[in-house]
């Protein structure tokens, strides 16, 4: 009796080493949410112009370039064309988070829209927390994420096609 109970013990140790040792290696290997290179990105969830809900998490398992503007940004402006090039020619997910906030007249969104034609997802951030969860301080910013949800590359300023391309090709 007694060699068994000792033997219930020293199971039951081991099997807690292991999974403690199993828990530990999990959350060490997952990622911290934040808005830096090597984080996971901070999920959203927001409407755009036509109603319809967007989540970032959604697009998991595909890349996906995240995109902060306001119509009256001219960097904003000369950019678009290059993301709606990529969006229409390459088959790229490609989210474009209005900061509605800091919009003058929330007609210039829809106005902004239709001027250069865009049908990928614009999403509207009203209240401005998603702005606020990714740090937006000036705009453009754009967070390229890769399929796993990881900020693979993070950049502030306008894009050309090329180097949207090139970021999309690093996350394959």
């Amino acid at each position: 009796m007694r060699k068994a109970i000792i033997l219930v013990v020293v199971a039951g140790l081991f099997f807690w080493a292991v999974y403690d040792f199993v828990i530990q290696s999990n959350q060490e290997a997952e990622a911290d949410v934040g808005t830096n290179v090597d984080d996971q990105a901070p999920d959203f969830e927001l409407t755009t112009l036509t109603g319809k809900t967007e989540k970032l998490s959604d697009y998991r398992g595909e890349p996906v370039m995240v995109n902060f503007w306001a119509s009256w940004c001219g960097p904003c402006r000369s950019e678009m064309p290059a993301m709606q090039n990529m969006y229409e020619k390459n088959d790229v997910n490609i989210l474009a988070v209005n900061l509605t906030t800091q919009e003058t007249k929330r007609q210039d969104i829809p106005d902004f829209v239709d001027e250069f034609q865009l049908t990928f997802p614009v999403l509207l951030d009203v209240e401005g927390e998603t702005g606020s969860a990714y740090q937006i301080g000036s705009i453009p910013t754009s967070f390229f994420i890769d399929s796993e949800g990881i900020i693979s590359y993070k950049h502030t300023g306008p894009l050309n096609e090329e180097q949207i391309m090139q970021q999309f090709e690093k996350m394959k």
